[in-house]
């Protein structure tokens, strides 16, 4: 945001023009108002007030939930009342998910009793499911309408709804039978029925599927609404692309937050306190410490080989973390195709040749490379001795065995954790390096006793 409109607005604050003020924050875009917001957040309920309720109503529903929960807290009675009555039944339901038990109680208090009834039926599906974003905004027809009567009855019901791109054909039952666009009924003969403009390529959600397949679905088709059924096919709601669009940046930000070796964050880095940001990097921490105390452990199996050639060890940086580094290769690639849906469980074994095959590219390269800087320093040094070509095959061909075994954990742990129900993310880059850690010593040093056996062992 501009620095001049950021100081004229504290100019109309200190002056305490609230009529300016109004006529000011009116006159700016909604997204401008939020970036106002951010950089003045001590005036946030100030804003919320003094806007017209249903400009603050649409700046309220796109701040993050930190800042709304702050605002609920001191905004007055009447303002809030308003607020969360004219707060869409998605974003309603997503502001009340996120608060504690009591604050949703007195919010709910605030609803016509309507609006109560659909709030509670909205909360009642579980958390990450697709009936949580639904709302039940929209329009609904029977298939034995005419056109005219059709648009006769958007043109009354209309205004309530989330979105008239899309307009929903149901029987007697409720029972959702088709989707039409509202382009192809205005471009339809007034007479016609709508049964048969209907084409039969119906794409519905269920009310009990988790959001991420919701947002699969929204990125293959297209669509800027789906319709939301419960498991006898009966039309419940519809779900927007902007809640999509939403849940996807959550879950980016979650699995970011998880490959990276950390529970997800619920707030903003810079708002989450220091004892919280503790809390959440502590146990990945540690796990990771306790699974690379087995690297001393498989060393302590190795000590007596060590002792007699000690040139062994001068490459146990470079092996682990050849391994590590293809891993989370690996894993970050494999985390990234199952979210965007590029390959599921069944693809498994496609995905193990193709990481047999690119993990043996790499590891030949890698472990050519190794040879070769042994090969250079026998030109300037004789710290490898005569036994220099067998050290540098070992490293070499250990190189080769530790990147093959790192891709193929990386691309397998996550459709692993997949199949068991668990989060794929959590094969995060640091716990297979970890696991490839460990291992990569026992490829290393098995090597080097196949080769170095009667030599230097």
């Amino acid at each position: 945001m501009e620095e001049v409109v950021v100081e004229e607005i504290v100019k109309l604050l200190e002056l305490q023009d609230d009529a300016q003020l109004k006529a000011y924050l009116d006159d700016l875009n909604i997204s401008d108002v939020e970036h106002l917001i951010d950089e003045l957040p001590q005036h946030a309920v100030k804003f919320i007030e003094t806007l017209s309720v249903k400009r603050a109503v649409n700046v309220f529903r796109i701040l993050d939930f930190p800042t709304q929960e702050k605002i609920i807290k001191k905004l007055p009675g009447n303002k809030l009342a308003e607020l969360i009555n004219l707060l869409p039944p998605d974003d309603r339901t997503s502001l009340f998910s996120e608060l504690k038990g009591d604050a949703v109680k007195k919010l709910i208090i605030l609803l016509p009793a309507k609006d109560r009834v659909e709030a509670l039926s909205l909360l009642g599906y579980e958390e990450d499911s697709v009936g949580r974003l639904m709302t039940p905004d929209y329009v609904a027809v029977k298939k034995d309408w005419t056109v005219t009567r059709v648009l006769s009855h958007i043109r009354r019901y209309g205004k309530n709804s989330e979105t008239i791109d899309v307009i929903y054909v149901i029987d007697k039952d409720g029972v959702l039978l088709d989707d039409i666009r509202i382009r192809e009924i205005l471009l339809a003969d007034p007479e016609a029925k709508i049964g048969d403009l209907t084409d039969q390529r119906l794409i519905a959600l269920k009310a009990s599927d988790h959001q991420e397949e919701a947002i699969n679905i929204f990125r293959m088709n297209n669509r800027v609404a789906l319709p939301v059924v419960d498991e006898n096919n009966v039309l419940l709601g519809i779900v927007t692309v902007d809640d999509i669009l939403w849940i996807a940046n959550e879950e980016y930000t979650e699995d970011i937050h998880k490959i990276g070796g950390t529970q997800a964050l619920d707030e903003p880095y810079l708002d989450m306190p220091i004892l919280g940001l503790f809390k959440r990097r502590i146990g990945w921490l540690v796990v990771l410490f306790l699974g690379e105390m087995l690297t001393a452990t498989a060393m302590a199996h190795f000590e007596a080989d060590i002792a007699k050639a000690v040139i062994l060890a001068m490459f146990v940086p470079l092996i682990i973390s050849s391994g590590g580094n293809s891993g989370s290769q690996a894993s970050t690639l494999i985390i990234q195709a199952m979210a965007l849906g590029e390959i599921t469980i069944g693809d498994w074994w496609r995905v193990m040749r193709r990481e047999i095959i690119s993990g043996l590219m790499l590891g030949i390269v890698l472990g050519t490379i190794g040879f070769l800087r042994i090969f250079a320093w026998t030109f300037f040094t004789d710290m490898y001795g005569p036994h220099w070509m067998l050290i540098g095959l070992t490293v070499g061909v250990a190189l080769v065995g530790v990147v093959l075994w790192g891709s193929l954990s990386g691309s397998m742990l996550p459709l692993l954790l997949k199949k068991l129900g668990a989060d794929p993310a959590t094969s995060s880059a640091p716990f297979v390096a970890t696991l490839v850690d460990v291992t990569g010593l026992i490829i290393y040093f098995s090597v080097a006793v196949l080769f170095l056996t009667g030599v230097l062992l």
